[in-house]
């Protein structure tokens, strides 16, 4: 039997890492994707490194995306590069658009050139339903995004289904609703509130400066997401799929747990911070993941507590 090959960009960040862990229990040959850089972190995928193929490459440049797949002829592609902060969209929508969004039309059109049996598959974003048509969202709900991310993912979730339907591809969009882990990127919210509970804990810092609190978000945990993106590239037809607890938390409650994992009342420590609000927020998100248990047998695992203490316990363990 041939050893199945995927290629993952941006192996490098909380997802791609987790996939590419998944990938090699499953007995994948993984070639990940990584931007030429002075600064790589590769802290996420040291401790598996060596078991798996990196190559340079870029969404902004398609002949680097050309090059990689006529080398290495992967047999499914996970698209998990993207600009990923919200935050940061505001500040760079241009670049946000570029990578977010465009460079998703470079990477299909490669596939497209190529090798058209590649499985192909799109990281889209509970972001893209922003101001909710609907609650909760599934995978005809409108969308109506509330970020310049959130209108990149917009663009590159259409462009999916648009090369699936026009060139007979097997693309497919993962619509995720928040998911994290205590190898989430420090400037999200959820890492930010994990780690500066433990930090107070420990005496190093003495609050914790945050935005909107009662923005309510699905969050569930990585892991168990990855294993839903594999899932959607082994069915006989390609589809887009939502996943998602089906359940949802304020910032605030995030927060509360996150204190109460260490033994503290957050009020004292909490303070809001107007840098830290969006231009236009998104209030309410919250996923019906029942399309993915019904035809990819997928259900989050990991409850929203649970969540929340292995991520603050995750901070403790690394500043001790």
């Amino acid at each position: 039997m041939t050893t199945k090959r995927a290629l993952i960009t941006g192996i490098t960040g909380q997802d791609g890492s987790y996939l590419a862990e998944f990938l090699l229990e499953q007995g994948y040959q993984v070639i990940g994707m990584i931007r030429r850089s002075s600064t790589i972190n590769f802290e996420r995928i040291k401790h598996f490194q060596d078991r798996v193929t990196l190559v340079q490459g870029d969404l902004l440049d398609q002949a680097s995306l050309i090059d990689i797949l006529s080398a290495h002829r992967p047999h499914e592609v996970y698209n998990l590069a993207a600009q990923s902060f919200v935050q940061t969209s505001w500040n760079q929508p241009v670049f946000t658009g570029e990578v977010t969004g465009l460079g998703v039309t470079r990477l299909l059109d490669a596939i497209r050139l190529i090798d058209s049996d590649i499985r192909f598959y799109q990281a889209s974003s509970s972001e893209m339903f922003g101001k909710v048509r609907e609650v909760p969202q599934t995978e005809v709900t409108p969308f109506y995004p509330r970020s310049p991310y959130g209108v990149a993912k917009v663009y590159g979730h259409w462009i999916t289904v648009n090369y699936r339907e026009s060139y007979g591809l097997y693309a497919v969009s993962g619509i995720c609703f928040n998911h994290e882990s205590p190898r989430r990127g420090q400037e999200f919210v959820t890492r930010k509130i994990a780690r500066t509970a433990a930090q107070i804990k420990l005496g190093k810092e003495k609050e914790l400066r945050l935005g909107n609190l009662e923005s309510q978000r699905d969050w569930g945990y990585a892991p168990d997401y990855v294993r839903g993106m594999w899932a959607m590239l082994q069915q006989d037809k390609a589809d887009d799929y939502v996943l998602a607890t089906g359940r949802t938390h304020s910032v605030e409650r995030y927060v509360e747990l996150a204190f109460e994992t260490v033994g503290l009342d957050y009020h004292p420590y909490v303070v809001q911070d107007p840098q830290f609000m969006r231009p236009a927020d998104v209030d309410l998100l919250v996923g019906n993941p029942a399309k993915a248990k019904a035809k990819l047998g997928w259900e989050a695992t990991t409850s929203f507590e649970q969540l929340v203490k292995l991520m603050v316990e995750a901070e403790l363990r690394a500043a001790a």
